[in-house]
């Protein structure tokens, strides 16, 4: 189904046109109309199906520019989702001017303070900061009429179910819920019986990988090792069209300089670039004047690109189905395509996840040699001379025939192809290292509980959501989509 079929005003299509989107995801499509007529709705869906722009897209065309206070309240369990349906929220809202903030722990709250002061339509933000703020009284939920509870069976893995109960009884009685969530065990239904009202229920089947024809390959590397690593791939595999998935804009933005600056033909697309920026980018890659597309997921989502070789995920993806999203741009109308995914030691736990969804093993790639690189570098440089060959040459026989005189003919073809090799490695490239994502999977030493450490302050959540609240009787089971979920351990005395 089309956007333009949804019922949405002019300037919300004009957002959705500018992101690059046509046709609506099926939670989009079953779940955009009924929260348009008003009604509380439960979402069963995986992450990276659309449901940011499925809540968010009737929440932006019902905001009233009049209103000064908050309308809409999104809460997500971490605080990387948090940043992440801000940005998306502000991206699709940019041309009705509306007000997005996002609220969580680990920041300051004296400049979160501040900044309600100007009072957003929409507030995205973690429970615990939330309720901290609710309970300094610098939220007033009194008039909200729409609540979102995105990630509801992570929030309860991660022991938020009283903070969100204690939210939503700051809220008024009158407003909308939706809650969206991938499994739905009994106390998220609790919560649904006890704070919604006659609630229409949206079922959407995980993706299944139907693209047997793709060989599936990861590399365990560290992360400074990928890059290089990356580009001898590049070298040998010598891909027709290939895609490089990073994981944020600042990432597609080194990775696209790391690149070009070792001579590869490549270009990357993020939410950041304009419109026409992004549509110029992926028209030269469909005429395939571009060899390498490096994009982040929210850019490529959506988006119909074919004749894709390989698929690069040189970060893995937190969730499951963005990996599926992700490699399914290879392997189409019957062709073979190749994914490789770099996975640091810390990421194991989601490969494991990934596999079980897609109900497929990785192969093991080793990574090619500085030998075999510029062995498939030389290749790529004969296959240039023989095109060249094929050229019109007239006009350079007299001044080879000079050269000649001078020169060798080895000599001279040697010299020929050192400058249509690249040499890649030659040119030193430095990627910014990433926050790595939590550590997924159990600890060898047998201890159930998640070991509170420094460097885990600054990872996905508040630093005083994430370790501090009492695990539920719920926690630390396999729901039945076979993802594993982090431990937490309960608060110090002195935090």
């Amino acid at each position: 189904m089309k956007f333009t079929e949804l019922d949405l005003k002019p300037e919300i299509l004009k957002a959705i046109k500018r992101a690059g989107f046509e046709e609506a995801t099926p939670i989009q499509e079953k779940t955009i109309p009924l929260v348009l007529e008003g009604k509380d709705v439960i979402g069963q869906a995986q992450t990276g199906t659309g449901k940011t722009a499925a809540f968010g897209l009737p929440i932006l065309q019902g905001i009233d520019k009049k209103d000064h206070f908050i309308q809409a309240l999104v809460i997500e369990p971490t605080r990387e989702l948090a940043i992440q349906t801000q940005e998306e929220l502000f991206r699709l809202g940019r041309d009705e001017k509306a007000k997005v903030q996002v609220v969580y722990g680990g920041a300051d709250i004296r400049r979160q303070i501040h900044s309600l002061k100007q009072t957003p339509a929409i507030l995205v933000g973690t429970p615990g900061r939330l309720l901290d703020h609710l309970k300094r009284k610098t939220i007033d939920l009194s008039n909200v009429k729409t609540i979102v509870l995105d990630e509801a069976d992570e929030m309860l893995d991660m022991g938020f179910i009283q903070d969100i109960e204690s939210i939503l009884k700051y809220a008024s009685n009158s407003h909308q819920t939706l809650l969206f969530s991938a499994t739905m065990p009994k106390p998220i239904m609790r919560i649904s019986e006890k704070f919604m009202h006659d609630p229409q229920v949206v079922q959407i089947k995980g993706k299944e990988l139907t693209a047997n024809l793709i060989d599936q390959y990861f590399i365990r590397a560290k992360e400074n090792e990928k890059f290089d690593i990356l580009c001898r791939l590049i070298d040998v595999q010598n891909p027709e069209l290939a895609v490089v998935f990073g994981r944020t804009k600042r990432r597609v933005d080194e990775l696209t300089r790391g690149l070009q600056a070792r001579g590869y033909n490549a270009a990357g697309i993020h939410g950041d670039l304009s419109q026409t920026r992004r549509m110029s980018v992926l028209k030269r890659f469909k005429n395939g004047k571009l060899d390498i597309l490096v994009a982040t997921d929210v850019a490529a989502r959506g988006l119909d690109i074919s004749g894709v070789s390989h698929v690069y995920n040189y970060d893995i993806p937190q969730d499951p189905d963005s990996y599926v999203h992700r490699i399914g741009r290879t392997g189409r109308a019957g062709k073979n395509g190749i994914s490789v995914t770099f996975v640091t030691p810390n990421e194991i736990g989601y490969m494991r996840t990934i596999e079980q969804l897609t109900r497929k093993k990785m192969m093991p790639l080793r990574p090619p040699s500085d030998a075999e690189a510029f062995k498939g570098q030389l290749s790529a440089a004969e296959k240039k001379v023989e095109d060249l060959i094929n050229s019109d040459l007239n006009k350079y026989t007299d001044g080879a025939a000079k050269l000649l005189e001078q020169y060798s003919e080895v000599d001279l073809v040697a010299a020929l192809l050192k400058e249509l090799s690249k040499d890649a490695e030659s040119v030193k490239v430095n990627i910014t290292p990433e926050k790595p994502l939590p550590f997924k999977g159990k600890r060898n030493n047998g201890n159930h509980r998640r070991r509170r450490s420094t460097s885990n302050f600054k990872r996905g959540g508040d630093r005083n959501e994430r370790y501090h609240r009492k695990p539920s009787a719920h926690q630390g089971r396999r729901h039945g989509n076979g993802n594993n979920h982090d431990f937490v351990i309960k608060k110090k005395n002195n935090d």
